[in-house]
């Protein structure tokens, strides 16, 4: 027999369980995005070996462009992650650095993502 264990609770106590179910999903979410940007990148580097070289002449700019933009938006998905982890409360971002295999260039962008306002174009 299953039991709703909100019901025998009072209502702050139901509120702060909703609050931390939605800051557990919230950082699922943010660590599965995480997870597709460092993949796209690797898919990409794959697909290209030779993008992340920066002096290799042999890529169009809109290759190594393609590359940058998927870097930056790794950095921008590990700076919502790592944030999402302060929130929660776990500091140490050496070990996520190394259980996602982050690489540093990534580590370097981590942040938001700056875009040009229409007028500065």
């Amino acid at each position: 027999m299953s039991r709703d264990f909100r019901l025998d609770r009072v209502p702050v106590d139901v509120l702060a369980y909703e609050f931390a179910e939605e800051t557990a999903s919230a950082l699922g979410r943010m660590g599965r995005a995480l997870e597709a940007a460092l993949a796209r990148l690797r898919e990409f580097d794959a697909a290209h070996p030779q993008a992340s070289l920066t002096e290799s002449t042999l890529l169009t700019e809109s290759t190594l462009r393609s590359r940058r933009l998927l870097v930056r938006e790794a950095g921008h998905a590990l700076w919502m992650f790592v944030v999402q982890r302060e929130a929660c409360g776990l500091r140490n971002n050496r070990m996520l650095m190394r259980d996602y295999n982050v690489p540093g260039e990534v580590q370097l962008c981590m942040g938001p993502i700056i875009t040009a306002s229409p007028a500065a174009q």
